[in-house]
C-alpha cells in the first residue's frame, strides 16, 4: 500500500500553493513575523510562475516577464500564525492589463479553510534595457487568464 499526497481543495477560482513555516519564521512572541507573509507569498507566486516556465535566473535581459517591479503591496493581517508548519497560499489574479496586473493572495490554511492574511500586490513588466513599462508576453497573458478571478 503507497501513501498518496493529498489532493488541494477545490477553489472557485486561482490556486491553491503549499508553503512551510519554519521556527525561524516567528517573531519573539512566537508569532509568524509580520515581514514574513510576503516573502511566503513571493515564493508561491514565484514556484506558480516557474510552473508555466518564467523564472529569473540572474540575467534581466533574458528575464522577459520575469522583469517586473512591484508598484504597490498592501496586506491585512487576520488571525496570527502561532506555530511552524505547513500552511497554503492562495493566489489569483484580480487584474491583468498590457504592462501591469493586481494579484491577490490569502495567507491560509493547507486546506484554504482559514485566512490568516490577505492582501493584494501590484506588479509592473519592465524593459530590461530601459526600466520602463513592457507589455507582458502572450504566453505570459494565455497563463495570467486561467487566473483571473470571475468579477463579482
Amino acid at each position: 500500500m503507497t501513501a498518496e499526497a493529498p489532493t488541494a481543495p477545490a477553489l472557485p477560482y486561482g490556486r491553491l500553493i503549499p508553503v512551510a513555516v519554519h521556527f525561524d519564521d516567528l517573531d519573539a512572541l512566537g508569532l509568524l513575523h509580520n515581514a514574513r507573509y510576503p516573502l511566503m507569498v513571493e515564493r508561491a507566486w514565484a514556484a506558480l510562475w516557474q510552473e508555466h516556465g518564467f523564472r529569473f535566473e540572474g540575467d534581466w535581459a533574458a528575464a522577459g516577464d520575469a522583469c517586473n517591479a512591484v508598484k504597490e503591496l498592501r496586506i491585512t493581517y487576520e488571525a496570527p500564525v502561532t506555530r511552524p508548519g505547513p500552511y497554503a497560499v492562495h493566489l489569483w489574479l484580480e487584474r491583468l492589463g498590457t504592462t501591469g496586473l493586481t494579484y491577490g493572495f490569502r495567507f491560509c490554511s493547507v486546506d484554504g479553510a482559514q485566512t490568516f492574511a490577505r492582501g493584494t500586490r501590484v506588479l509592473v513588466r519592465l524593459d530590461a534595457a530601459t526600466l520602463r513599462p513592457a507589455p507582458w508576453s502572450e504566453e505570459f497573458r494565455t497563463a495570467g487568464r486561467a487566473l483571473l478571478r470571475p468579477a463579482d
